[in-house]
């Protein structure tokens, strides 16, 4: 029980670094390869007098989305290769939204990544005024691409409480 306390209290933390930070995110931060999990995508709308209107995701490879989470007042568009379970979505376009300033614009989606290693995610935000933003640079840019960690797993019968909360909060 205390355990379940600590991560709770781990992931808390990592959602308000997450919010305080303004850039574009892909949660969780840490997941594990091969199990289908529950993402989310925060855009910031950090521009005063606009609204985000759209929102372009390109996924990196090995990255699968298997189905998504309605987004009210958005409307959704999928390019993918292949059909049924055979499909490989590698970009989803949401429009026809509108987040005020100072508000994120968020999406959620069952996925399963292949393997373990660090996926970077290229985000595009069109505001009402027709400006973009290429959430698509390094770690230390202005406009960073969104990244996860994955790992083969999040640790066994040997993994100490430490460990799995420094794993979380890295």
């Amino acid at each position: 029980m205390k355990l379940v306390a600590i991560v709770a209290a781990a992931l808390a933390a990592l959602v308000l670094a997450d919010v305080a930070s303004a850039h574009a995110r892909v949660s969780p931060a840490v997941s594990v390869s091969g199990q289908l999990q529950l993402y989310s995508l925060a855009v910031p709308t950090e521009k005063e007098n606009a609204t985000t209107t759209k929102v372009v995701l390109t996924l990196p490879k090995g990255f699968s989305i298997d189905s998504f989470v309605p987004s009210p007042g958005w409307t959704r568009s999928v390019q993918q290769t292949g059909s049924g379970d055979s499909a490989v979505v590698q970009k989803v376009t949401w429009n026809g939204g509108s987040t005020p300033t100072e508000e994120d614009s968020l999406f959620q989606f069952l996925a399963q990544p292949a393997h373990a290693g660090t996926y970077t995610f290229d985000v595009q935000q069109t505001y009402s005024d027709g400006s973009i933003v290429d959430w698509s640079g390094p770690e230390s840019a202005e406009a960073p691409a969104p990244t996860i960690s994955v790992k083969s797993s999040l640790g066994g019968s040997s993994t100490s409480t430490l460990a799995i909360i420094a794993l979380v909060l890295g």
